[in-house]
């Protein structure tokens, strides 16, 4: 039976009570979009991460937006909404490494946080460390071995200091997750329930997992992975890996995308519509209007993100309602990933997103692990009017899923995301 997501009058409204209240609904606020943010009430999120501080190899960090962080922690604030320093990002994260192994830059670092926080009235810290362990963007300096244990005794130091100016539990500490625990020589870790004991949420990046850095097209967050094709991760594996390793389901934060990602197959995928693995061209096409050829001084390239914001798919006419395709486009659903996509047999452009339908599934699932709500990148991506916004807050209120059952989870080894989350 197809199914199809309908949110009534009385769906939105049964989101919004009971349990949808006390779930967690955190969004990340790129400063470089604040434009694109005015039309987004932001009054239905409960945290704010401010993206992104960007720290330098002494252990300070700087923020574009210190301009315009007042008055948006001060309607926020009015709001009820709590707000947070996100420090890091895919290319803020060179420096993590060697600030978390030396005492002195170590130092500096938490008391750059305990001062911004006092100084700028904020609730907390979040770090989007890409990645501890392992290799994120071409610049970044990584141990294999010490990353991991570094970065606990860290935020070991950061909990007790934030603790000791505030009070006991009075600021928060959240972190950016990838879809599988820190790893340590190359492995994830089997254990990081020290983590979670100074840590009040993790945000999983269940999202980027595949892309054009892959040779077939794919989904961009599979909610399970199809054996043997694409990444070897997913929604649910993400969630299973961090609760096998000790963090506990209550302090994890479920992680969306309100954008999909697009690539240039190199056949007709009509021909087989229901096959979203197809072999594609190595050149990332442009995607939404506000999508533009951007130079990676890492990487020594010049490329496109080949972004499509969920807003941009509705009203640059990809999409005339929320699962139907303008034409030439059509729309596919895939029954293992649990996500649409889109075909455009002119141009051979694929894109992989989320939508109403499949984060109301995600929301389900991550509802009945005992998640503690949800957390999407980013906000300015959504319609003004919130229809993913919508989705995310079904959370816990018994939204229907296409299937019951996930499949069976693989040990394979974890996607090198390429996310700017």
């Amino acid at each position: 039976m197809k199914f199809k997501t309908i949110f009534s009058a009385a769906t939105v409204a049964l989101a919004l009570s009971g349990s949808a209240l006390s779930m967690v609904v955190g969004g990340y606020y790129p400063s470089w979009k604040k434009a694109q943010t005015a039309s987004i009430d932001l009054s239905k999120y409960t945290h704010i991460y401010m993206a992104f501080g960007i720290p330098s190899s002494s252990g300070t960090f700087a923020f574009d937006g210190d301009w315009f962080l007042p008055q948006v922690v001060s309607d926020l604030h009015g709001k009820g909404v709590k707000v947070l320093m996100s420090v890091g990002g895919w290319t803020g994260s060179n420096h993590f490494s060697n600030i978390v192994k030396d005492p002195s830059t170590s130092a500096n670092m938490v008391k750059s946080f305990v001062d911004y926080v006092k100084t700028n009235n904020l609730d907390g810290i979040d770090i989007d460390w890409e990645y501890p362990g392992r290799l994120g963007d071409n610049c970044n300096v990584f141990d294999p071995a010490s990353d991991t244990p570094n970065y606990l005794k860290f935020l070991q130091s950061l909990r007790s200091e934030l603790d000791s100016a505030f009070g006991a539990g009075k600021k928060l500490i959240t972190l950016a997750l990838r879809v599988q625990p820190f790893d340590v020589n190359g492995s994830p870790s089997s254990d990081v329930s020290e983590f979670a004991k100074v840590v009040d949420y993790g945000n999983l990046m269940q999202y980027d997992i595949n892309g054009g850095w892959n040779p077939e097209t794919g989904p961009n967050a599979p909610f399970n992975f199809e054996q043997g094709k694409g990444m070897q991760v997913s929604f649910v594996s993400a969630i299973e890996d961090w609760t096998k390793a000790g963090w506990p389901a209550n302090k994890l934060v479920a992680g969306v995308g309100f954008y999909g990602r697009s690539t240039i197959a190199k056949e007709d995928m009509s021909k087989d519509p229901q096959n979203q693995y197809q072999p594609q061209e190595s050149v990332v096409p442009l995607g939404d209007s506000e999508d533009a050829s951007w130079y990676d001084v890492c990487a020594g390239s010049t490329a496109n993100s080949g972004t499509w914001q969920w807003k941009h798919l509705r009203d640059q006419g990809v999409l005339t309602s929320a699962n139907t395709a303008a034409s030439p486009w059509v729309r596919q659903w895939d029954s293992t990933s649990q996500t649409p996509w889109l075909f455009n047999p002119s141009t051979k452009q694929f894109i992989s997103y989320d939508d109403p339908e499949s984060i109301a599934i995600k929301m389900k699932y991550a509802s009945s692990k005992g998640l503690a709500g949800a957390m999407v990148w980013s906000v300015n991506m959504d319609t003004p009017g919130g229809e993913l916004m919508s989705a995310v807050r079904s959370f816990g209120s018994g939204a229907t899923r296409r299937d019951a059952v996930p499949l069976a989870v693989s040990s394979a080894p974890a996607a090198m995301a390429t996310s700017g989350a």
